[in-house]
């Protein structure tokens, strides 16, 4: 065997050797514990998805965002949610430098992201609707309008404690909604009456969210 390939196997036994085997990583310990918990950023997303000339669901996103989730998993209608997005972390899958699609919808004939520079969603009331659901409604704020938005949302599972989690606690969820953007002013190109030509009002909301929790000292 040439030596390259002889290190190469040794390297890759002694690596299996000292690696942890499936079975040897401990299981996740005790139930989510009450408290405040804090948007997980790199396990979180926001899209959101529109009708366009009624051939398809475009789809873009908002990159930065954040939340707080107050309360006990075990009492969940006790529980809230307050979010901040920042309008002009928009982003697409056009951001070309002869058409910016990401610039033109903050711009000021869509989000006007200048002027309003941040959208908050802050729940007002959590109406528990199955074990694991919940519809969660709360006061939304976008281009200087608040208006009410109910969140259908499912509890995908959590834990207190888990050895390789510098977390903490973790808990995740799904949500999913819709508003109109015309309750909001922002109307440009919504079709006329009786055509598709243009941008649907409907906005559907897709959003996947984990939250961590700081372990208790002691």
């Amino acid at each position: 065997m040439k030596p390259i390939f002889a290190a190469l196997a040794a390297a890759l036994l002694l690596g299996a050797a000292i690696a942890p085997s499936a079975q040897s990583v401990p299981e996740p310990v005790g139930a989510p514990p009450a408290g405040t918990y804090k948007l997980d950023r790199p396990h979180a997303s926001l899209n959101f998805r529109v009708s366009h000339m009624g051939f398809s669901h475009w789809t873009a996103r908002f990159t930065t965002f954040d939340a707080t989730l107050t309360g006990d998993p075990a009492n969940p209608a006790a529980s809230s949610v307050t979010a901040t997005i920042d309008a002009k972390s928009l982003q697409t899958n056009y951001p070309l430098n002869d058409f910016n699609f990401d610039e033109q919808l903050t711009g000021k004939e869509w989000l006007d992201a200048a002027t309003y520079p941040q959208m908050t969603f802050r729940s007002t009331k959590v109406e528990v609707t199955g074990p694991k659901t919940a519809k969660v409604t709360g006061d939304f704020t976008l281009h200087g309008v608040t208006k009410p938005v109910t969140l259908d949302v499912t509890y995908n599972g959590g834990y207190g404690r888990e050895a390789y989690d510098p977390g903490g606690s973790r808990i995740g969820f799904s949500a999913h909604g819709w508003l109109k953007r015309s309750d909001y002013g922002v109307s440009m190109g919504i079709p006329a009456p009786g055509s598709i030509m243009g941008v649907g009002d409907d906005v559907e909301i897709i959003i996947e969210a984990e939250f961590t929790r700081p372990l208790d000292k002691g």
